[in-house]
């Protein structure tokens, strides 16, 4: 089957193959039914809607008796007659046939991700409103879609459901100001994201849902081949733990781009304005022909302006989110690094006892280790020796050594984790904030708010780090005694690939973090043999717990582990 061309109307753009409809209120904001009836944005959709349907409608169907084979002109025409209660609406087309197609038109348009959009001038009230508006948009397109269908079938309804008639979500957004370096010029015009509305849960379903490879370096910045303009870029500014990052993504990457609303801080104007990036990313933009892996995210260094700018380019595999996120993170942590801070692949938890002792554990290990769903073990066997368990980062941290003084810090104010292995309870209990991905598929994912950022990137001490080991039988956990066998166990990063990844069986990567520390092992090595001996001078424990989330998966199993990692906490 052929995908229908997309519409590009300055007011409206939708994409079947992506299914993506982006709608801009100030090019016009529709505001009665009869307005939206006579729009030119519906004439295209319906046009798109029948070009879907003609595919599932059967050859031997008769043009001139069924409804789905009319033009988009007649199918219009068809819809005002019936508004106006003409006696000839239904002279040619049956009433119960007029009725599902207008049923069907109505869930095709919301298995769209509809992103409105809103722009902020001088003095504008759209800043304080911008919900408010959405909302009218909303309530009009479902009313519409009430009135056509109670005509039709000559009762009012029974049950009214209030669903997300008109948009996903709405964006707020406006043109900043900051000390471009040359050759960055061809952002300046993008609108950056000011304020975000989702209507959660968000059911968003992608191309993908698997990355393949790894990150690799350019010799060439990859603002040389960026083409994107203001009408099909937006940028997201993010506090990825302290670092300042600028997200510019496609407009067929939104299910990407509004994910990062629940994972990544927004930044605000004040520290977007007049402020130089430490990060750069454009998601959806060619790379150069020099690059390896050309399927694949690239980053370049621009020493002369000190910023990490990220590529990723535009095709159906990078649709998946975990290219957004660790692109974000390699940049973030090729930062790290450079600042002589060491990325940490892992999960913080800050537990606080009965007794009145409040302990930290990071849990350590790449994708599908069980770092997350060791925190979901814990959260399931906590009794009334705890109080309360705050995750500081779910995914990635850092370790700062400075003087005697080690502490942790976090990137993400939320969780990305995978739906296969959280308990319903977990799942269904955040689902009135989530954003999920391919939820019916393999590695379906749930990306939901953990913190705030000033907790997150608050120092943090660490009492126990643990690696997660999901490929032994053992069950517990196990403190090294002796650095350098510790230090070996991290460094090789040893797992049980889980089919998160392309990868299959056993596998190591270096440091358990193929996002900057594989890429620059050279200048990672020596921060973590300071940090190792800082952490044994200290006598901080370094151990592993079993997570058997490579072998048979047995929760029992996890859930005993768990126990006795808090019980050594406790004796810390």
């Amino acid at each position: 089957m052929q995908t229908p061309a997309s519409i590009d109307l300055a007011s409206f753009y939708a994409n079947p193959d992506r299914n993506v409809a982006v709608l801009d209120y100030n090019t016009r904001f529709i505001t009665s039914i009869f307005d939206l009836v006579n729009s030119d944005e519906l004439a295209d959709f319906v046009r798109l809607f029948l070009d879907e349907q003609r595919e599932h409608t059967p050859e031997v169907a008769d043009p001139s008796t069924t409804f789905n084979l009319v033009t988009p002109q007649v199918y219009l025409a068809t819809i005002k007659a019936i508004l106006t209660d003409q006696p000839d609406a239904f002279a040619q087309y049956q009433k119960s046939e007029i009725l599902a197609s207008i049923e069907d038109l109505y869930s095709y348009y919301r298995t769209y991700l509809r992103v409105a959009t809103m722009t902020i001038k001088q003095n504008d009230v759209v800043a304080s409103e911008f919900m408010t508006i959405d909302q009218r948009f909303n309530d009009l397109v479902i009313r519409l879609y009430r009135t056509i269908e109670e005509k039709l079938q000559g009762h009012a309804n029974h049950v009214y459901r209030q669903v997300s008639a008109g948009s996903s979500a709405c964006m707020l957004l406006q043109q900043l100001k900051w000390p471009m370096p040359a050759g960055y010029e061809k952002l300046q015009d993008i609108r950056f994201i000011d304020r975000l509305m989702l209507r959660p849960p968000m059911m968003l379903h992608t191309k993908s849902n698997k990355r393949k490879g790894t990150f690799t370096a350019t010799k060439v910045n990859p603002l040389t081949n960026f083409k994107g303009t203001e009408d099909d870029y937006y940028c997201y500014p993010a506090m990825i733990g302290e670092s300042l990052a600028y997200i510019y993504f496609h407009r067929d990457y939104m299910a990407s781009g509004l994910a990062l609303a629940n994972l990544f801080q927004l930044a605000d104007v004040k520290q977007v304005a007049g402020h130089k990036p430490d990060l750069v990313l454009l998601f959806g933009t060619p790379g150069v022909a020099s690059d390896t892996d050309p399927e694949n995210g690239h980053y370049f260094y621009d020493q002369a302006n000190d910023i990490y700018v990220g590529q990723v380019p535009y095709n159906d595999q990078t649709t998946y989110f975990g290219y957004m996120k660790k692109m974000c993170l390699t940049l973030h942590n090729l930062h790290m690094i450079a600042q002589k801070r060491l990325p940490i692949h892992g999960s913080m938890m800050r537990i606080t006892f009965a007794n009145g002792q409040t302990k930290t554990v990071v849990f350590f290990g790449d994708s599908g280790a069980g770092k997350s769903e060791s925190i979901e073990a814990l959260q399931q066997i906590a009794d009334d020796k705890i109080v309360s368990m705050e995750t500081i980062f779910d995914d990635m941290g850092s370790f700062t050594l400075k003087g005697k003084e080690l502490y942790a810090q976090g990137t993400e104010t939320g969780a990305f984790v995978r739906l296969d292995d959280l308990s319903s309870e977990v799942a269904f209990n955040n689902m009135d904030r989530g954003i999920y991905m391919n939820p019916e598929q393999k590695n379906a994912r749930v990306i939901i708010p953990a913190n705030t950022w000033p907790r997150v990137v608050a120092h943090h001490h660490i009492d126990m780090w643990v690696y997660a080991n999901n490929y032994d039988d053992a069950v517990g956990v196990h403190r090294f005694t002796d650095q350098e066998t510790a230090k070996a166990t991290f460094i090789a990063g040893k797992r049980k690939a889980l089919g998160t990844t392309d990868e299959v069986g056993m596998s190591t990567t270096f440091f358990a973090n193929p996002f900057g520390p594989v890429q620059e092992q050279a200048a990672t090595q020596p921060i973590i043999d300071a940090v190792f001996d800082r952490l044994f001078t200290d006598s901080v424990y370094v151990g592993e717990i079993y997570t058997h989330l490579g072998n048979d998966k047995s929760q029992d199993k996890l859930n005993e582990s768990a126990r006795q990692l808090l019980d050594e906490l406790l004796k810390l």
